[in-house]
């Protein structure tokens, strides 16, 4: 599992989980190891829809269209709609993060030719460096391929991201389960 922010840098990284391992057992683990994931006052990761909502986590809803494909040239019908496109756009970035990970260090691509535990350490090692590069070339770019679902780091990975969203900005500034309706409902009322 690993954080990002907007501008294609790692947070946080956790490895050592097998990719057949539910996403809320990961996240549980994230949340309660002493190096665990931190998610700051009044901000939210953006998690794809196999994670639950809860406190700082934000999933997109269920059974409404998602991706950009799906609305074509389309606006959106309602809240829940806006809420997913604009999920879906923010999350299009961690998908660019990993794939520029992937593209800069291919030995994060596949299976590994050394042990387990030597691949976890690389595989941080590539996200500091990999940090480091960003940070020192912001401009850096690079030809990105489409994500492989089935990598390590693919599209379907255990991924999430932070938001800029501030508390304030939601209806009644409630960190329950109800943070996505009310984004949801003040989104659809400010869009232009």
């Amino acid at each position: 599992m690993a954080a990002c922010t907007f501008d294609m840098q790692f947070t946080y990284v956790l490895v050592g989980w097998e990719g057949s391992t539910a996403d809320s057992h990961v996240l549980k683990d994230a949340l309660t190891r002493r190096d665990r994931i931190f998610v700051p006052e009044g901000k939210y990761y953006l998690v794809h829809a196999s994670y639950a909502n809860m406190p700082g986590f934000l999933a997109p809803y269920r059974e409404t269209r998602y991706h950009q494909q799906e609305f074509g040239d389309n606006l959106p019908r309602n809240d829940k709609e806006l809420f997913n496109r604009r999920h879906s756009s923010l999350r299009n970035n961690i998908e660019q993060t990993f794939s520029a990970l992937k593209v800069r260090f291919q030995m994060v691509k596949g299976p590994p030719p050394f042990s387990y535990k030597i691949h976890m350490k690389i595989v941080i090692a590539c996200c500091i460096l990999h940090n480091y590069i960003r940070k020192e070339d912001y401009n850096d770019m690079f030809e990105l391929e489409d994500d492989d679902p089935d990598d390590e780091f693919g599209g379907g990975g255990d991924e999430v991201r932070l938001a800029g969203i501030n508390e304030d900005e939601v209806s009644n500034g409630s960190d329950d389960l109800g943070d996505e309706d009310n984004l949801s409902t003040t989104m659809w009322r400010w869009r232009a």
